[in-house]
């Protein structure tokens, strides 16, 4: 690996940073503590600071040698709301709170980044620190876009990266055009008419509607979705009844789905709708169907990709940078940063150990340095 040697050095401290902020774990634009000590240290490091943009989120600003374009690099702070379960010294000080997806390790290697650019100045142009807030589910990076973030802070090109554990440490991962889904997440309630678990003839049962929509909405994938495309439809909350002896009045089906083409998208939306809208008025029952739009597909650009994956070959070594043939069926609210600034999204192998939203996760400060190294040498070699 051809890591940036002063990073390296500073290795110790970014594994000092990164535990700081695991134990002290903020969720969603909550994250008060985290962003006042980002803040803190890019002030050190004589950056620009600008605070309060979208909520919580930070950006500290970096200007080169000479003036010329300007690359956004961007990292999340947001922990996830549950509890940890490591017992390690740094783990979680507050319950239900856990740093169980890496971001304090996101937010340690683009602060590691950062020190490094402000140090050297060694290109032409700005650079954009991003730290954004608030990237599980809650729309952090939404909230920053509606904030001014790429008015104020106008970015030529964009890139982030995200941990990946059980991939081989400091592999550098990248899928061509769409790489993360879409998100969205459908509740529906369905009312019947409740009697007792004795004398069903008298009820208008929204168990039996609950049990057949679900079945019924499993055939979207299988009978409207194209065999060659992707989609996937997971129930993932079945609620009724509290007695063993009642038929209840209502009942609630929630789920995610998982989409990578906005024509599939808006026909499983429709399909859902339809399907819960026929399957209750067959049973006599009432249903209402909400469909929330979440994060829509992440889709790389092709030049930014084509230059983040060169410039990780550079630094990580040809054999540990490498094309992925598959999207992924996760998605990230970056994709709505690259909606509208191209740029890409990479992974990087953290090794062996629990997967990401486990609670015996923890990010691995062995790739601190090399996250660090990736990220300014992305900013380096895109404005040299």
């Amino acid at each position: 690996m051809q890591l940036i040697p002063g990073i390296v050095d500073r290795a110790s401290a970014l594994t000092e940073v990164r535990r700081d902020l695991h134990a002290h774990p903020e969720i969603g634009f909550q994250e008060h503590r985290t962003a006042a000590r980002v803040a803190e240290l890019l002030t050190q490091w004589g950056i620009d600071v600008h605070r309060n943009i979208g909520g919580t989120g930070v950006v500290g600003v970096i200007r080169g040698a000479s003036p010329g374009r300007s690359v956004g690099l961007r990292a999340d702070m947001d922990a996830l709301p549950m509890d940890e379960a490591t017992g390690l010294p740094h783990a979680s000080r507050y319950k239900g709170a856990f740093h169980g997806c890496g971001h304090d390790g996101h937010t340690a290697m683009l602060l590691g980044a950062a020190q490094h650019l402000a140090s050297t100045r060694a290109f032409a142009g700005t650079v954009y620190a991003i730290f954004q807030p608030a990237e599980e589910g809650l729309g952090g990076a939404a909230a920053m876009i509606a904030a001014d973030l790429f008015t104020r802070f106008p970015c030529d090109e964009i890139y982030a990266l995200h941990n990946w554990p059980n991939a081989p440490i400091g592999r550098v991962s990248l899928c061509r055009g769409a790489a993360l889904a879409a998100s969205d997440q459908f509740d529906i309630a369905i009312t019947g008419r409740g009697a007792h678990g004795a004398q069903p003839q008298h009820a208008v049962d929204p168990v039996m509607v609950a049990v057949a929509l679900a079945q019924a909405l499993q055939t979207i994938i299988s009978r409207n979705v194209d065999p060659l495309a992707s989609a996937a439809i997971s129930i993932t909350q079945i609620h009724a009844g509290s007695a063993y002896n009642v038929i209840p009045e209502t009942a609630h089906l929630g789920g995610t789905i998982r989409t990578f083409e906005d024509p599939v998208r808006a026909m499983v939306f429709e399909r859902i709708e339809a399907l819960a809208t026929s399957i209750a008025a067959g049973f006599s029952a009432s249903v209402k169907t909400e469909i929330t739009p979440g994060f829509p597909v992440l889709r790389n650009s092709d030049v930014q990709a084509e230059a983040a994956m060169m410039i990780a070959r550079e630094v990580v070594g040809a054999a540990r940078a490498e094309y992925d043939t598959l999207p992924k069926t996760g998605s990230e609210d970056f994709a709505e940063m690259l909606k509208i600034v191209p740029g890409a999204f990479l992974f990087l192998g953290q090794g062996a150990g629990p997967a990401l939203h486990n609670p015996q996760y923890d990010f691995n400060d062995e790739v601190l340095p090399i996250g660090a190294s990736l990220l300014a040498r992305i900013a380096e070699r895109r404005l040299g």
